[in-house]
């Protein structure tokens, strides 16, 4: 049986859902064996409850880890209760002891998830990627009733979909701090309001990326969506490749 190993990096609203599918599949997956790990520095507060289910407050990888444990007692599932970081990043204070090198988590021939709501990880999982030679990167973000899921796919040091940042300015040139940069009072302000629909269609879309590549069916290496549109009855979603 081939062995994959899959990291989820941000456990919060769109990554919640994702792993909702995502384990089941993999824990009842014949055709390989999966070994997950997730990472996310934040921890679980109350004012979280209305778009993100959790059964304790806490460190979000370490409580989503314990829960899955429980219920898919096989599959072997890791938690790094850190953010992401470069070597090269200045670490606030406050976070110093919370951050872990991009390089320490997401590896040769990984599937990487990217589920942050940064564009500066996004750019600095992204960067990392291309400095492997085999990585499927799955990446997605919404606002507050739209947004976008993103793929980028090396295979034998190839680019076979570009870096998610080369269509993106946003995201090759962020305007905004990774959570680690930031004291743990800018942290608590950061972030614009979330829906839950649309963290569960970012969700739902990544899974099907992560489905469409796992069979090398995939067409599109960007998809768009706008709850809105969907429900005055236009296409929900929009695919939009990129080379």
């Amino acid at each position: 049986m081939k062995s994959e190993r899959a990291v989820v990096i941000g456990v919060g609203g769109i990554g919640k859902f994702l792993l909702s599918a995502l384990v089941r599949f993999m824990a009842h997956d014949t055709k390989r064996q999966w070994e997950l790990t997730l990472v996310d520095g934040d921890e679980y507060e109350v004012k979280n409850a209305s778009r993100q289910a959790f059964t304790r407050l806490g460190n979000k990888a370490e409580v989503t880890a314990d829960e899955l444990r429980v219920q898919y007692p096989d599959l072997l599932i890791q938690a790094v209760s850190a953010f992401v970081a470069s070597a090269d990043q200045p670490v606030h204070e406050d976070h110093s002891r919370l951050v872990v090198p991009i390089s320490d988590v997401a590896k040769e021939g990984d599937w990487v998830f990217c589920c942050v709501d940064n564009h500066a990880t996004r750019l600095l999982v992204s960067q990392h990627a291309q400095t492997l030679q085999n990585v499927r990167l799955i990446c997605g973000g919404n606002d507050y009733q739209d947004g976008n899921v993103q793929v980028a796919v090396r295979r034998n040091g190839k680019d076979l979909f570009p870096p998610i940042e080369t269509h993106h300015p946003e995201i090759a040139h962020p305007g905004d701090k990774p959570p680690f940069a930031m004291s743990c009072e800018e942290l608590a302000q950061a972030g614009s309001p979330q829906l839950i629909f649309a963290n569960q269609f970012a969700a739902t879309l990544m899974c099907a990326a992560f489905w469409a590549e796992l069979n090398r069916s995939l067409k599109a290496n960007e998809v768009y969506f706008d709850l809105a549109a969907s429900a005055l009855g236009g296409p929900a979603a929009k695919p939009v490749c990129r080379k």
